[in-house]
């Protein structure tokens, strides 16, 4: 059960490269390896650029594609799956920066997935949410900006790769920015280990007087609320595809073990048909929402992302009750995407982040 809004040649490619290439990784990328192949061949298909218009060197689908492709890949690996989210939302930002000039020198590249490229602006969207205080600071400097600060954690980095990052102006406003691999005044430096996710590519960095020009802006201070409300959307939607992948390959795990278990696993709680259902619903309404684009509501795109993360958890958890002990195995899936689960409702927004958003709306609404 996917979403099935990819052309059958473009679905059959990547679901073959989803076997051929990552299937075989999957373990070894849950103990820390990380899948670069795999993103580079992945962004040769199109992986990350489905919704990136044909004139932009996109396939000119639309963001229900770009999730679908995210769901697939999390049916088989959960943090190669968050990978791809990080690679094709960079490209969201920068198809939606007003500046053409850093859509020129970065979009080509992360599109085909020569250029990989972390997205930092989880510390900036707890920071707006009124949740925790802005760790990058920045000062004008002439056309540009001089910036400050360490990130605790950004993903999808390794040496060589773009970051993309927000910080906020001494005298008010926010500006969002890219930094090249290059770019003198950037460090990163190793996390401690995880729980899971060890192979995301998941690095502290570390801005130290870093110069920023203004070729390198996505959105300077007087366009950042417009732009963010423009990106936002997409951003939490396509983190929907990682829940959403989750989910299916429990299914596929619950629906197996039935086969032999079935006499038994009938007396627990979330069982297929109530998962398969709840996941239909899932896809028809994130599909409804991204087919409107920047128009959708943001309630309801904050509702569906919160809904993503609680079936997350409640089919990993059944998949695993499911399988017994054999899914308590380190060799199985089934004990991992329990993990990727619980990374789903903590990754930004999390799952509180998100109840709090959707809290605030509705009382908005409400007077």
């Amino acid at each position: 059960m996917t979403l099935e809004f990819l052309p059958a040649a473009l679905g059959d490619g990547i679901d073959q490269l989803i076997r051929d290439t990552l299937a075989p990784q999957v373990e070894a990328i849950d103990q820390g390896h990380f899948p670069a192949d795999f993103m580079h061949a992945l962004g040769r298909l199109g992986g990350f650029s489905a919704a990136l218009p044909t004139g932009s060197g996109g396939l000119g689908l639309d963001l229900p594609a770009q999730i679908d492709i995210i769901a697939r890949i999390a049916r088989t690996c959960g943090t190669t799956a968050f990978l791809a989210w990080c690679q094709s939302t960079c490209v969201w930002y920068l198809q939606h920066s007003v500046n053409p000039v850093v859509r020129e020198r970065y979009l080509p590249r992360l599109a085909r997935g020569d250029l990989l490229a972390g997205t930092g602006m989880s510390n900036a969207v707890k920071h707006l949410a009124g949740i925790e205080r802005i760790n990058l600071r920045a000062r004008r400097d002439g056309s540009g900006y001089r910036v400050n600060g360490a990130l605790p954690w950004v993903s999808n980095l390794a040496p060589g790769h773009l970051v993309i990052v927000a910080a906020a102006l001494e005298e008010g406003g926010y500006v969002m920015f890219a930094v090249p691999p290059d770019a003198e005044g950037l460090s990163l430096r190793p996390c401690p280990n995880f729980a899971g996710m060890e192979g995301s590519g998941t690095f502290g960095v570390r801005l130290k007087d870093l110069q920023v020009p203004a070729e390198d802006v996505l959105a300077d201070p007087e366009q950042f609320e417009s732009y963010v409300e423009r990106f936002k959307p997409g951003f939490l939607l396509m983190q929907v595809g990682m829940g959403a992948g989750l989910v299916q390959a429990s299914l596929d795990t619950i629906h197996a073990t039935n086969q032999r278990l079935g006499h038994v696993n009938c007396y627990l709680d979330d069982g297929e048909d109530d998962l398969a259902r709840d996941l239909r619903n899932l896809l028809t309404a994130t599909t409804t929402l991204a087919h409107q684009g920047q128009a959708a509501p943001l309630l309801d795109v904050l509702r569906v992302r919160a809904q993503g993360s609680e079936l997350s958890l409640r089919a990993t958890q059944s998949a695993a009750l499911h399988a017994g002990a054999a899914g308590y195995l380190m060799s199985s899936p089934t004990q991992r995407r329990l993990r990727e689960a619980l990374f789903v409702a903590i990754v930004t927004p999390a799952l509180k982040h998100l109840r709090k958003e959707i809290h605030a709306l509705e009382q908005r609404q409400a007077a």
